[in-house]
Formats: C-alpha cells, structure tokens, sequence
C-alpha cells in the first residue's frame, strides 16, 4: 500500500530537508508540541465570522463556505496528502498519510514517535492472526485501544486524525507478500473484520454517528493481491477479474466497510483491473463506491499510482490527461504530488473544471471537520483530555496478549503432547531463528512497541530453557545441526520455532516458495530425531507453510501456528504451550503443498476451477486440490461437541408468477429480485446448536462456523462460510449458539454475469459433523 518503495525513493530528499527545517526553525526532534488544527477562534478572535468555523452550521454549509473561500491554486493544494495551507483562513498544513494496520504506526509521515513523551504504542498482533480469532468483539477492541492512542498522540503534537487502515483484500493465492496484513481468505471473515475493525476505529464514545473519533481508510480497492512476482509487480499489473468473481468474493469486504462500517475513506490500488487503473475507473470510484454504496467521506489513491498508471502503465499521454482521468473517477485526495503538479495545467486545457476540484475538495474538508478539526483546539473537545499517559497502558498492553492467545492455532498434538507441564518439564530446549526475535513479532505497517517479549523470553519465564539459534536467521543457509541436537538431547521436551520473516515475504515481495526457507526443514528433521521428549514445531510467519512433513512425522508431536503475534507474542506463546490457555484460534486461509506453486500462476485471478485446463480453482471455498490445511482448521485441548437442538424446515418454496420462466424443468435458479417475500421475513431460517465442553479441566473459547454447500449451480462454492460465533465455555459446560440464516443474501449465488441468484435444488448447512439438508424449489 502506501509506504511504496517508489514514493519512499522520490520523497527520501524531500524528507531529509523537512527534518533538517524541523531542527533549525522548529521544536526539538521528537518532542511534544501543539497538535495541528484550524479555527484559533481563542487566538485569531477574526475567524469567528467565517462560516466553516461556525460548528452550528450544517456540514455542508460549512464545507461550501470554505470551498468558495479558496483560489485555484489553493484547492489544488488539498488535493494531495501534504495538504497545503492557507494562513489567511487560519488553515495550518495537514498530513493525511497516518497508518493504524494493528496499532499507531509511524510509517506514515503522519504519526512519529517522542523518545521522551511517546516513545511507542501498543503493537499488536498482525492481522492474520487476530482474525484467526474469529471473534468480532476483539476486532473491535483493538480498534478502540488504537484510536485511542492515536488521540492522545494528536493531543500532543505527534499524530494525525486520519489513518489508511485496514487492508481488507482477499488472500487470493498463499504466495502474497501481504497476507500478513488482511483477515484471509474468506470474503465474510473479511467482510466482518473490517466492519468491527472500522467501528472501533471510528465509533466515538458519545454515539454521535456524524462525528469520527479518528478516519478509517479500507484499502486497496479493488482485487489486489499481487506484489511482486516472478518479474510480474503491482505496477503493471492487469487483473483480468470475471464479474462474478468481482461480486462475490472482491467486492464483499468493500460494500461492507462502506455500508455497514460507515468508513471515512476507501483507498484505491496499483493495479489495473480489465485493462483500466482502479483510481482511474469511474465506474469502480463514483459508480460503486461513491453511487451504490454511499461512501460518506473520501477517496484516496494508494501512493503514487497517478505516477504509476502515466508513467508504468503508459495509461495516459500526458501527465494532465492523467491527473483529469482520476479527478473525474472520483478520486478526491492523491497520496504523492501528482495531482498536486499537473492539476492546474489540466483545468487550463480544458480537461477537468474547477467545479470537479471543488466536489473532491469538500469530500476532504467534510471528513477533517467530522473529526473535529476545523473546531478549534482538539484538547477542548470530547478527546482532549487524552494524553501520554493514555498510550501503552497496562490494559492495552495485556489486550495485545489476549489478542495474541485468542489468535494462535494448534494445527496437531499427538497423544496430547500439549499442554507440557510447568512442573514436569525441568529443562526445556527452546531452538530456532524466530526464538529469539523481537520485530519479526510485529511485520509491516507497526510503530514502535511499548516494549517486546519474544517466545524465548516468554517460555523461560515458566521453566528453564537451552536456548540455541540453529539459524543464523531465517534464511538458513547453513543449520547450527550439532549445537541444536545437542540441545534437544539433553531436553525433557523442545520447542522449535521457525518459519519466515519480512525478508522472505512482505509488500513488494511475494513468495516463489511454499516450503520453510533455506535448511530449516533439514534442522527441524534432525533436531526431531535427537530428541528425548515431545517436540513442538511452531511456526511463525504471515502466510502458510508447507509442513506436511511435520504433520505426517511421529518424531513431531504438535504443531503451533502464531502469525505474526505481536509485541507480547513470547508471552501469548508460553500460555498456550504451557496451559495457561487453551488455544481457540482457527486458521483464516488455507495451507498449501508446494506443489501448488509449482503448477499454478499467480497471475490467474479466476477463482474457479477449470476441468479443461486442469486448473484447480482458488480458497477453500473453490480449490479442488489437496491441502495441507484448511481454512477453519485448528484443535483445542477440550473436546468439543455440537447438538443440533432446531432445524430449519425440510423444504422451502419460492412463490412465483404463473408465467414466469421458471415454471419450465431446465430453470436452476430464480433471481433474487423475482423471488419476493422469500427476500423478507419469510426467507429467515432459524437454527440453534447446543454446544459442549466435554475436555476434562480445561475450560477455553470456541469457534462455531456454519457452513453452507449450495446446489451445483452457476459454478457455485464448494462450500461456503454464512456465519460464526465465538463463544466460551467452561470446563463441561455448554452454550447455546443461534444462527438466523437469510435465504436471499445467505444462501445465494453470483452467475455468470454478476446477478444474485437463489439456487434451487438441495441446500446443505452443516457446523462440524453436523448436517441439515433442505431443498428449495419454486
């Protein structure tokens, strides 16, 4: 997304002069200062007759006033993330380019760090994994605790009010570098991590839904997830993308940020999709997003993809053509200075009108004073009193433990290897080139943590560990094999702790290979070989790994998978191992053989198969190869059980008009528009599930997933994920989980050309080993 490598190259000596101005002519480097903020009335009593300062003023007066204020040049001026500033209105510079992926963030020029008065903020895990939770109530905490602190760093000087986060693309293909940074694979986990995650972000604590707390930004619109490949970048990119894919598994997490998240801002992305530049494409920007969904707030481009689409993808002629294209999508604010530079020169030419700039103008000025920035002070309002002291509290910080504890997956455990006892376990062989890390625990997009416990740290603060490396790091070009067998021998049981890191896959790098790098495989055999006690493989990296080895080996006894987990990973990691919780967390994309990068081009964006070619199709909603895990894979140590206790009923037709098409044998489906009443509070279906603890003293959460397996029709799911609840369960103890299921948006399909269709024919849901079948029909 933003942090671009090309717009950090262009901007590096631009950066370099604005410190050293900083330095010579401002406050000290690093030090708490006024925050940002128009409107002085206290300090210019003069602006108390402008309308946009007036807060008993409509919104959209207020935004017009302003606007007509303002020269040419000066709105062409906020149409760049460096806005500019207009001193005569009492209008300081503001920088848009804040980042909250999983906590404040200094990766945008927005936010920074103060060693002496915020020198961190809370990391937390990195989003695969807490959306590994399935649990919509953390998704929101998290958002809450993040906007939090990004207030209280604007109170002080060091923060903006506007954050391009979350990433919400769908996890496409397990060699993308940013999987790490999104919920998955599956458009409804994904489609609720961005509407809870917003939330949090946004909602403010007096329930005012006109006003932000901070600006979320869903990003990168639209079906982006291909970094760098092969020699095949983002920047040049063309997904070619059917419409059926587009609407049913690309779009979903879009339309619901926007509509049910309320989001401020939806960024768009690098690529082209069939052939035209996502933030260029009016039918995508003011069609879609601004036309069907509504969007309340702007649109901003990803970092310099005006650049990328002129120069890169050769897109337009001329650098005016192409700065007229995005403004008249409907892109409101350019992340880079394109627009900044050739805007002017395209309204002289006749491209765009001024009455263009002036629409995407007040798109962004009606988002700053949704958040309180053109009101004056912001340590007068309803946030003001928010400060340092509100940043890595001792709250947030074990949020970010939990956090990290509900999302990590135990994928095998033989024999119930796992939990080792604290007491039994006298020396414990703690080996691996992620043992002992500190910022592989937090990937991309994070700030500065509040402080670091890594895994050895965490498991030695239970029992008493020999710690050997193996790896000089994740690379392994050469195994430590001696000093780790050795190690592992004289152990009463070995955890070893593998997988990747940003060298091996991050943003601008996808992955070529499935497998763990280098010979860590190699060490993990060897080590498992020489041991005299249970071994523990736990993997950490942002995507899946090819450990069919370990799931298959008996020498390995469980396997841990922890994400990226965050500034308290070590700790989350030692409580899940040692019993201190019992793991809930389920796998939110599928794991592959490598054999599947062998085989299949990244560059195919069709998620269906094909029998033709051979081609076996994407997710597991889809896929029709073989996995080394699956999506909604993962153990407990409690066993588990479900009882359906009310079922839908058996059979359920669709009332039609006597002459409509479907009466005839060949008819497969009815469009949900023809389908009436069923599309209302008849098409509801009820089902309730008892669900049991039978685990012997270990009480935990658990992930009910509902399933449904629609008719095969219009190249339908295989199997498709309608709804989830997390619930907890004390030890024999039992819950009742009660799903409404919506016949017209649960159990409907995309055809071919985008429409929603119910299918008719047998339907089935099933949770676990449970199944209710049913039939539609008209």
């Amino acid at each position: 997304m933003a942090a671009s490598a090309l717009f950090r190259r262009r901007n590096r000596a631009s950066l370099l002069c604005f410190l050293l101005a900083l330095l010579a002519h401002g406050p000290a480097l690093g030090s708490a200062q006024t925050p940002v903020y128009a409107c002085d009335v206290a300090g210019n009593p003069a602006l108390a007759g402008f309308g946009f300062c007036n807060g008993s003023l409509p919104w959209a007066d207020r935004v017009s006033d302003l606007v007509g204020r303002l020269t040419l040049q000066e709105k062409i001026t906020f149409l760049v993330n460096s806005a500019g500033s207009v001193a005569r209105l009492g209008i300081p510079r503001y920088e848009w380019w804040s980042e909250a992926l999983h906590g404040v963030s200094d990766v945008g020029p927005g936010t920074r760090f103060s060693s002496n008065v915020v020198p961190g903020a809370t990391s937390f895990p990195q989003v695969i994994l807490t959306a590994a939770s399935f649990n919509t109530t953390l998704f929101q905490a998290i958002g809450k605790v993040v906007s939090t602190e990004a207030r209280a760093m604007h109170n002080v000087g060091l923060a903006g009010l506007t954050y391009w986060s979350p990433n919400i693309n769908i996890v496409r293909d397990p060699r993308w570098g940013r999987t790490q940074e999104t919920p998955g694979e599956d458009p409804l986990l994904t489609s609720k991590y961005a509407t809870a995650y917003v939330r949090g972000l946004q909602d403010r604590d007096d329930g005012d839904k006109d006003r932000l707390k901070v600006a979320a930004c869903c990003k990168h619109y639209t079906a982006y997830d291909l970094d760098n490949w092969k020699g095949v970048d983002r920047y040049h990119f063309n997904a070619v993308v059917t419409k059926q894919d587009m609407d049913d598994t690309f779009q979903p997490p879009f339309k619901s940020c926007v509509i049910d998240g309320n989001v401020a801002s939806v960024m768009c992305s690098y690529n082209q999709v069939n052939g035209t530049p996502t933030c260029a494409d009016p039918n995508l920007l003011a069609g879609v997003i601004r036309g069907e969904w509504k969007l309340n707030g702007y649109i901003v481009s990803d970092c310099d993809s005006l650049d990328v689409y002129f120069k890169s993808q050769k897109y337009t002629k001329t650098p005016e053509e192409a700065a007229a294209k995005a403004i008249l999508a409907g892109l409101d604010l350019n992340c880079g200075s394109f627009l900044g530079d050739h805007t002017e020169a395209a309204v002289k030419a006749g491209l765009v009108d001024e009455s263009a700039i002036n629409k995407a103008i007040s798109n962004n000025f009606a988002t700053l004073m949704r958040l309180g920035f053109f009101d004056g002070d912001p340590r007068s309002q309803l946030y003001g009193k928010l400060g340092p002291k509100d940043v890595c509290t001792p709250e947030n910080q074990e949020l970010a433990r939990e956090a990290a504890r509900q999302g990590i997956v135990l994928l095998k455990n033989n024999a119930g290897a796992l939990p080792l006892s604290p007491t039994a376990i006298k020396n414990l062989a703690v080996i691996g080139p992620n043992a002992n890390v500190t910022k592989t625990m937090i990937g991309n997009y994070a700030g500065t943590p509040c402080k670091y416990t890594t895994p050895l740290q965490g498991l030695s603060a239970v029992v008493g560990t020999t710690y050997v490396a193996g790896c000089q790091n994740v690379g392994c070009g050469t195994a430590d094999v001696d000093g780790a067998t050795k190690a592992a021998a004289g152990a009463d049981a070995t955890v070893l702790i593998m997988g990747t890191d940003l060298s091996i896959e991050a943003e601008s790098l996808d992955r070529t290979e499935l497998t763990l790098p280098g010979q860590q495989q190699q060490l993990v055999a060897q080590v498992a070989s020489a041991s005299k006690g249970p071994v523990i493989l736990v993997i950490m990296s942002g995507g899946g790994i090819d450990v069919g080895f370990a799931k298959d080996s008996d020498k390995i006894a469980s396997i841990v998978w922890v994400g990226l987990p965050g500034e308290a990973g070590g700790g989350a990691i030692a409580d899940v191992i040692f019993g201190a919780h019992n793991p809930g967390g389920r796998l939110p994309m599928s794991w592959y053989p490598q054999s599947y990068a062998d085989k299949i081009p990244m560059t195919n964006m069709n998620m269906r198969p094909d029998n033709a070619t051979g081609y076996p199709g994407r997710t597991y909603r889809f896929y029709t190869g073989e996995t080394v895990y699956t999506f909604g894979d993962g153990l407990s140590y409690s066993k588990v059980s479900h009882e359906l206790i009310q079922s839908p009923a058996k059979s359920l037709s669709i009332p039609l008009h006597a002459d409509h098409y479907c009466r005839s044998s060949e008819c497969r489906s009815v469009d949900a528009a023809d389908a009436g009443e069923i599309c209302g509070s008849s098409g509801m279906m009820d089902l309730h599930l008892k669900v049991q603890n039978d685990g012997e003293g270990m009480k935990g959460s658990h992930t009910v997933f509902l399933f449904t397996t629609p008719p095969a029709v219009h190249g339908s799911p295989r199997k498709q994920l309608v709804g989830f609840e997390k619930v907890w369960l004390e030890a024999g103890g039992e819950a009742v989980v009660k799903f409404t299921v919506d016949v017209c948006k649960d159990l409907s399909v995309v055809d071919e050309l985008g429409n929603r269709k119910i299918a008719l024919g047998e339907h089935v849901l099933h949770v676990g080993d449970l199944k209710h079948s049913f039939t539609i029909g008209v």
